[in-house]
């Protein structure tokens, strides 16, 4: 009988409760893992749990508010508490806000670097020696397109996700001799919660004109990308960011 790409894999989602998050964890429960669903609001997250349960799968619930290593730390033992390891992170949760440079508060530039960037940081500090132990360790951190190519209002958002993709880099040549591999997913413009708040219809039909297949991406799309990572089949590609935009990013599309 076939089993799943991530068959009992332990595996820790950020930000699952919503969005690419939680199609991350579904998709990552479907093909085996064990996932535990990190997320600030548990009705969200207890829609993920749900959602991977109904369909058979192996899932637990942490409520956490990510931006501090006392969060950090508790997302990692909550995930070797309830299955004694850890095989696969992705840390996808971050702070979207559409505000020009000079109009955001003063302290918002180290709210989203806390979320983003130190929470990073902190799992794979303190994640390492369990992705090591079990000898199969893969990072995934959710970059975007906006890493690359900003757009007004959110240079904040941009320089957070481009510092996450050189983290990715440095982290995967640390961690490589041990079996642990690092990359980044560059999802461009995804229908998500986030994604709809935050963008106009006019900004749409924009960014339309300039994807060659002619659609938005969907949350699905990018946990696809992310589950060849962080399966067999990615394990001799490290230190890459895998751009997921459609062709968007493509010079011959503007």
């Amino acid at each position: 009988m076939p089993t799943g790409l991530l068959e009992n894999r332990i595996a820790v989602v950020t930000g699952a409760g919503r969005g690419i998050g939680r199609a991350v964890a579904i998709l990552f429960a479907a093909q085996g893992a064990k996932v535990l669903i990190a997320t600030r609001t548990e009705s969200h997250g207890r829609e993920t749990l749900d959602a991977i349960r109904r369909n058979g799968g192996t899932a637990e619930l942490i409520t956490v508010e990510l931006g501090t290593l006392t969060a950090a730390r508790a997302v990692i033992d909550a995930a070797v508490g309830h299955w004694g390891g850890l095989d696969i992170m992705v840390h996808n949760a971050a702070i979207i806000e559409n505000c020009p440079l000079v109009d955001n508060p003063d302290d918002s530039f180290s709210r989203q670097f806390d979320i983003g960037m130190n929470t990073a940081f902190w799992l794979m500090k303190y994640g390492y020696s369990y992705l090591k132990q079990r000898g199969y360790g893969r990072v995934l951190l959710t970059s975007s397109l906006g890493a690359e190519r900003t757009a007004h209002g959110f240079a904040l958002y941009g320089a957070i996700k481009a510092g996450l993709e050189a983290l990715a880099r440095g982290a995967a040549t640390e961690m490589g001799p041990d079996g642990i591999t690092v990359n980044a997913v560059a999802p461009g413009g995804t229908r998500t919660a986030s994604y709809e708040r935050n963008m106009s219809d006019e900004f749409e039909k924009y960014w339309l004109s300039h994807i060659p297949l002619q659609r938005m991406g969907e949350s699905e799309d990018i946990a696809q990308a992310m589950l060849y990572l962080a399966s067999d089949n990615g394990s001799y590609v490290t230190g890459q960011t895998l751009t997921v935009d459609g062709g968007q990013s493509l010079p011959q599309a503007y």
